[in-house]
């Protein structure tokens, strides 16, 4: 464990602050008269998670030739599937929090695009930049 809070800090913080705002009652703004605003933070809360889980990937193994799978599973599937417990239990556990296929999509439409752009666009940079 102590092995993850060390190579993986900014990455347990957001985990942490996203179970937080996935749980906690929010409250009335005039944001909430903007339409769909809730798939927008969905959006970049899973987005932001999965973005970091790779960029923390890349960099803590950029020395060393670790398999690519190793990171889809924990920066992309992790995510994903967190995101999909978290939704089940929004929905049984409390009452003021629905669980909904919408936000589910959109959690993982935000890992899937972190994903792109982490393997596409950072894992090419840290590459060229510390390659051995």
């Amino acid at each position: 464990m102590l092995y993850y809070i060390r190579k993986y800090p900014v990455s347990l913080l957001i985990i942490v602050a996203v179970i937080y705002l996935s749980f906690f009652k929010p409250p009335t703004t005039n944001l909430n008269k903007i339409p769909n605003i809730d798939k927008l933070v969905h959006f970049c809360m899973y987005g932001g998670m999965s973005g970091m889980l790779w960029l923390e990937f890349l960099w803590t193994h950029r020395k060393q030739r670790v398999p690519m799978w190793h990171g889809w599973i924990g920066a992309f599937a992790c995510p994903v599937v967190f995101s999909g417990f978290v939704e089940i239990l929004q929905e049984y556990c409390t009452d003021y929090r629905g669980g909904d296929w919408f936000d589910f999509g959109f959690n993982a439409l935000g890992a899937i695009v972190a994903s792109l752009l982490a393997y596409f666009v950072i894992r090419p940079y840290i590459n060229r930049k510390y390659s051995i």
